[in-house]
């Protein structure tokens, strides 16, 4: 029991470490889409995710971690990672990363909704309440119907729902492919249609591209890699509530790098949202 324990809190440490790797991401993004088109930046992402496809199947010594058991799962969930990733560095350009991390966290909420239409998963009426108090938070940050209210604050919340969605059919594609796999074929897919799009799109190399590309490389695999981590030393439950930490982190670096802060209506959305997210998940570990 000790160890279990043990095992969890260490799953623990890496998934904050993990979550903090995809902070400082975003804070190289919100500069690095400034001067690069989406596409690009995607390409160079989907290009470190390739490298740590090959990484982890060296570490597991699974050589046939280019087979899949379901390929078209894994096509659609490649899709579905493109769009919600470019969704999110769109969003950078135009939102504060507080904002955009505020409404993006309803994420996992949207995740508990979508798992009992699309899964059949069964949720208690205390869950759809919760579930409909994140919403709420999110109509405070949005604030619809008011002259404060920014069109633009749409684009972290259609990633919101693509990434939910890209959630649920990666736990899909777990049951049958290994996480190599699903990283092999996410970077492979996202290669090819970022490198024949972004082709038409690609802006000029500057002196700092290379920092910046390198940078999104390195957090983003590590990130991705602490998170694998997280995963297998401790329950998804226990895990999840962790990607709250994204507000923290973007609420400090977005005040250190960009001169950022939230206004009250945004921190209180925000925990509305946290607060939603994990007493949803909080009733679904239990239950």
């Amino acid at each position: 029991m000790t160890k279990f324990k043990s095992s969890e809190s260490l799953g623990m440490l890496f998934a904050v470490m993990a979550y903090f790797s995809f902070s400082l991401l975003d804070a190289v993004q919100k500069t690095a889409v400034i001067y690069h088109s989406v596409f690009q930046l995607l390409f160079i992402k989907y290009c470190f995710v390739l490298f740590l496809s090959l990484v982890e199947s060296q570490r597991k010594k699974n050589y046939t971690f280019y087979k899949s058991n379901n390929i078209k799962i894994q096509l659609l969930r490649s899709v579905l990672s493109i769009i919600e990733s470019g969704c999110f560095i769109l969003s950078f350009r135009y939102l504060s990363l507080a904002d955009a991390h505020s409404i993006a966290s309803l994420t996992p909420v949207l995740v508990v909704a979508l798992s009992a239409v699309i899964l059949r998963e069964q949720v208690s009426l205390k869950t759809w309440l919760t579930i409909f108090l994140g919403f709420l938070g999110v109509l405070i940050i949005m604030r619809p119907g008011l002259s404060i209210f920014d069109p633009k604050s749409l684009i972290p919340l259609t990633g919101a729902c693509f990434l939910s969605i890209y959630q649920i059919v990666t736990r899909k594609a777990s049951e049958k492919d290994s996480n190599e796999t699903s990283l092999f074929y996410t970077s492979i897919v996202g290669i090819l249609l970022m490198g024949i799009i972004g082709y038409n799109f690609w802006q000029p190399m500057m002196e700092k591209s290379v920092v910046f590309f390198i940078a999104m490389g390195i957090f983003y695999s590590l990130g991705l890699y602490f998170q694998i981590i997280a995963l297998s030393m401790a329950r998804a439950g226990i895990i999840q509530p962790f990607h709250y930490t994204l507000i923290f982190w973007a609420i400090i670096l977005g005040y250190i790098f960009y001169d950022d802060f939230p206004d009250i209506p945004t921190l209180i959305g925000a925990v509305v949202i946290t607060v939603s997210g994990i007493y949803t998940l909080y009733i679904k570990d239990r239950y």
